[in-house]
């Protein structure tokens, strides 16, 4: 097995045994043939220590009301490969970050921050303070993702499909912008949202500027 340009074999002390034998270090879990014991990587705790240890602008993903730990492992997983630096949402109303969402997340769990807050509003609120612009998505925004102006600091916020973001959550939003939709369905997975938006605020960063 290959991870990165390394064989795991040279990462890990690698074992071979049976399949009673895996099945008993996982406890009934499904393993898919490999099983570790890891060290817990180190990760920033607060919101405070992700922006502090930046070096480019903030860009964030907010998740209101997402319960699902498929939709947030999912999450996470479009996370990292858009360079997010953190997943910040509440204690209450949402998944929380067990065996099911960081399986889904397939490493990802791993290595971005998941940030559970108490008070998801005072958060947004604290974000703006610090700079950052918190942008919702919304199925009736007016703007649409691809043609509104977005800021390079920013925070995406979006909601459960069907629900979307509470009352509150929405009031905190210093702009909202929909995706425009050309099919049949109302609305999309909040996995496969939220890469389209943070995507794009990548597509932006890597454009140059008009002069």
């Amino acid at each position: 097995m290959v991870v990165g340009e390394q064989r795991l074999e040279d990462l890990a002390r690698v074992l071979g045994v049976g399949a009673t034998r895996l099945d008993g270090l996982v406890r009934g879990a499904r393993h898919q043939g490999v099983v570790a014991r890891v060290t817990e990587v180190a990760q920033a705790r607060t919101v405070d220590e992700v922006l502090d240890a930046l070096r480019e602008p903030p860009l964030l993903l907010v998740l209101d009301g997402v319960t699902d730990p498929h939709n947030l492992g999912a999450c996470l997983r479009v996370a990292d490969a858009a360079g997010a630096h953190a997943v910040i949402a509440p204690k209450d109303r949402a998944a929380g970050l067990g065996a099911t969402a960081a399986k889904v997340a397939s490493g990802a769990a791993e290595s971005v921050p998941y940030l559970a807050v108490t008070n998801l509003s005072r958060a947004l609120a604290d974000l703006k303070d610090r700079g950052v612009w918190v942008v919702g998505a919304d199925t009736e925004a007016e703007d649409e993702l691809f043609s509104a102006p977005l800021p390079e600091a920013v925070a995406w916020v979006l909601g459960a499909e069907g629900a979307g973001m509470r009352r509150l959550t929405r009031e905190r939003c210093d702009r909202l912008v929909r995706v425009p939709m050309h099919g049949a369905v109302e609305s999309l997975n909040v996995a496969v949202a939220a890469g389209l938006c943070l995507f794009e605020s990548r597509r932006r960063r890597a454009s140059p500027r008009p002069a």
